[in-house]
């Protein structure tokens, strides 16, 4: 009781420097949840790849192109399940200089290599039935208004129609993720329809999504696949989704490295702010600290006492810019929906919490060792 007394006096003892040394926490987790939605995004699925699927490429880049004929040679090897031919559209929508994930695929074998893609029973349907037919992720859907029915013509860019500029798509379904980190910005549609009407490329698909049969066997497939294809026209490298996924973001840069230093500098900061604040406050409380020592107080409360003070500013300030870091998260992507997932993920606040408690912590065990090996009659005499 006395403890909960002496703590609330010295947070009243200045007020305006506790608020400020408070509000520069808050500050620092709202950029916290800011920065780790960001990051989640820039991900674009890492942390949920299946183990159990891997990613047929062209060896030299993600760019060059496959032959549909490796399709049959990688669904005979052993330990293969079935495999999708996958091929980057990029055509843009309604003149606005804006790519989203636009994806050939065979539609029957994606669905069953992608669970977590989340699509109706009927549109599904309606999607294996309809020559041009395409699925669209719910955030996509929401930002451009569409809903299942519309005609959506996207331009050209690279892959070229055999008339005109224009593809036009039958939307036939929306899709919903089975979990926050799933991707619902993506836009697929099949492969063969690509096929039939684009004016080059044809024989040829981006990458192979695959899925095998036991994820121990990973490694062992994925070389077998490449040895099968070594020393041809078109070597493959195959690789883990998670690895694959993970190498087309970092194409825009390190961004998990950008975070995580931009993070290290904010707390770096702020932790100086508020152990400076933690040492003023003891600081000036040296003849309080020896009076209370020399009316019974032992080391070990004089620490508790300071120690508790600075877990409280943290906890306090750390739980409030948790909430409004959250709430601000969850009000929306401030980029407009260039971002495919953008969350606070429930990962990333249990770390904000331990963060808050580590602050304290750090902040108070320099001042609180102080005031425990305080001797209390010098300091009596220096106050």
């Amino acid at each position: 009781m006395r403890f909960g007394r002496l703590v609330l006096a010295n947070f009243k003892r200045h007020k305006l420097r506790t608020l400020l040394t408070m509000l520069s926490i808050v500050v620092a987790f709202i950029l916290f949840a800011y920065l780790s939605a960001i990051k989640k995004g820039f991900e674009m699925g890492v942390s949920v790849a299946g183990a159990d699927r891997l990613v047929v490429r062209h060896k030299i880049s993600l760019i060059q192109p496959l032959p549909q004929s490796y399709q049959a040679q990688i669904e005979r090897m052993d330990g293969v399940a079935l495999s999708s031919q996958a091929s980057w559209f990029g055509g843009l929508y309604q003149d606005k200089q804006v790519q989203w994930g636009q994806i050939a695929v065979q539609p029957e074998k994606f669905v069953q290599i992608y669970p977590e893609f989340v699509i109706p029973p009927d549109q599904k349907k309606a999607w294996f039935e309809t020559r041009t037919g395409a699925v669209a992720g719910r955030k996509t859907a929401t930002r451009y208004g569409w809903k299942v029915g519309d005609k959506i013509p996207l331009q050209a860019t690279f892959n070229r129609p055999k008339s005109g500029n224009i593809w036009t798509f039958d939307l036939v379904g929306i899709y919903d993720g089975a979990h926050p980190e799933v991707d619902t910005t993506a836009f697929w549609f099949r492969h063969d329809y690509l096929e039939e009407n684009r004016l080059y490329g044809n024989g040829l698909t981006g990458w192979y999504y695959i899925k095998i049969k036991e994820p121990k066997n990973a490694e062992s497939i994925a070389r077998k696949i490449d040895e099968q294809f070594a020393n041809s026209p078109a070597e493959t490298k195959t690789e883990t989704e998670k690895a694959f996924i993970k190498g087309f973001a970092e194409q825009v840069g390190n961004i998990g490295a950008i975070v995580t230093a931009i993070l290290t500098a904010v707390f770096f900061t702020i932790l100086l702010v508020a152990g400076n604040t933690m040492a003023q406050a003891v600081r000036e409380r040296v003849g309080e600290l020896g009076v209370l020592k020399a009316i019974g107080f032992t080391d070990g409360q004089v620490l508790a006492l300071v120690l508790i003070e600075s877990l409280l500013i943290s906890m306090i300030a750390g739980g409030i810019g948790i909430l409004l870091g959250w709430l601000f998260v969850s009000a929306g992507d401030p980029t407009g929906g260039a971002l495919p997932v953008f969350f606070f993920a429930p990962r990333s606040i249990v770390t904000a919490a331990v963060l808050a408690v580590l602050l304290g912590l750090v902040t108070g065990a320099l001042p609180a060792f102080q005031a425990m090996r305080l001797n209390p009659v010098e300091a009596l005499r220096r106050e």
